[in-house]
């Protein structure tokens, strides 16, 4: 008989199981699984917020075109993207996943999708 990875008790049952039930399996798992630091957690939100903000625009064909302050006022963070990418001619697109950005002038963004 093996113990309860989570509270120690003594595992009745099947030769393999590793928890006493439900719950403490449940607790393990949340406890192995959440993020290790409050920096990452709230790297990870930011992440979501930033591609969340940008999936929510008008596209049309894979792009669209909004401001800076729109996605600011949106709770749009610059600082943080996925990947950075320069084409030959120059064009820098910071990426937050498949939703990339292009800074235009006059505060314009374009949008692109990858598909």
């Amino acid at each position: 008989m093996e113990n309860c990875l989570e509270c120690g008790e003594k595992i009745i049952g099947r030769s393999d199981k590793k928890f006493c039930n439900d719950g403490c399996r449940n607790a393990y798992n949340n406890k192995h699984n959440k993020d290790s630091s409050n920096l990452m957690r709230n790297i990870n939100n930011k992440m979501r917020k930033n591609h969340r903000v940008l999936s929510e625009q008008k596209f049309i064909e894979g792009k669209a075109k909004t401001t800076r302050n729109k996605l600011i006022s949106e709770g749009f963070d610059f600082e943080y993207f996925t990947s950075l990418k320069v084409y030959k001619n120059g064009a820098e697109y910071r990426f937050v996943y498949d939703i990339g950005y292009k800074l235009l002038e006059d505060d314009w963004i374009l949008l692109v999708r990858k598909e």
